[in-house]
């Protein structure tokens, strides 16, 4: 019976954890769409979680599409495809590794980040002096991280394109020899708009993600400084998983058809 106690237990606390994340949705897209939003604070998470990131996202997408480029440029002119050079590498960055790659480095931060704040403040009893004062908790720290971040992970994730393409550009002329007008009209022939727009569809899934598994993650925090940690690891764990899997099914929700 041991395994199946356990198998019952695990299968609650994913029902359980899946249903707390639902709810804490719930509340912070009713505050939201009610405009019940700290705008200041908003502002100033926009700042902390989005350009912060800014430098992680660059060296990211760079050398993503350097590497693709590289893989790619050299073999692709042996065989008399280097034409088709910018176009790989536009289509793997817009639809897939852009907006994969700028969630979870973004995760790794963000996530870890609004974990351990709001861990921090539960296990100094900050959260119970909120709620005595009558403050709505999700109002006052979940909506500000969540719109900052469907804010300003689309825009990441479109400014990592633009790096991961111009990166791989640069490789395929410097060592393949591929001129940028023959790179540039490949990427254009391989992607559309409707691509990038999907592409930062996705983002917004994945912003969602990172924030509302941050906050639950600190929320749930208990037993001190040591809780903090377990919180914080648990959020960028979680977050990338959850990121991964996402992407999969919103890749074939998307794309799948085609």
């Amino acid at each position: 019976m041991k395994p199946l106690d356990r198998f019952g237990r695990a299968t609650i606390d994913f029902f359980e954890y899946a249903g707390g994340i639902v709810m804490l949705a719930g509340d912070s897209t009713s505050f939201m769409v009610r405009l019940r939003i700290r705008f200041v604070e908003t502002i100033n998470q926009c700042y902390f979680l989005g350009v912060q990131s800014i430098s992680i996202v660059i060296l990211t997408s760079l050398f993503t599409g350097m590497v693709i480029s590289l893989e790619s440029a050299v073999q692709a002119v042996q065989f008399g495809v280097g034409s088709l050079v910018g176009g790989a590498v536009a289509f793997a960055s817009v639809r897939e590794l852009g907006p994969m790659l700028t969630a979870v480095v973004v995760a790794g931060r963000v996530g870890a980040a609004i974990a351990a704040e709001i861990g921090s403040m539960v296990v100094t009893e900050q959260i119970e002096a909120l709620t005595s004062m009558g403050l709505e908790v999700p109002r006052f720290l979940v909506v500000p991280r969540l719109l900052a971040l469907l804010v300003m992970l689309p825009l990441l994730t479109v400014f990592g394109d633009v790096v991961s393409i111009g990166g791989g550009m640069w490789i395929a002329q410097t060592y393949a020899h591929i001129s940028s007008d023959t790179f540039l009209a490949s990427a254009r022939q391989a992607i559309g708009f409707e691509d990038v727009l999907k592409g930062l569809v996705k983002s917004l899934v994945f912003a969602a993600i990172i924030a509302l598994v941050g906050a639950y993650q600190g929320l749930r925090t208990r037993g001190g400084a040591a809780g903090v940690g377990v919180s914080t690891t648990g959020a960028v764990v979680i977050s990338i998983i959850m990121i991964f899997i996402s992407n999969f099914i919103l890749s074939f929700i998307l794309f799948g058809a085609h």
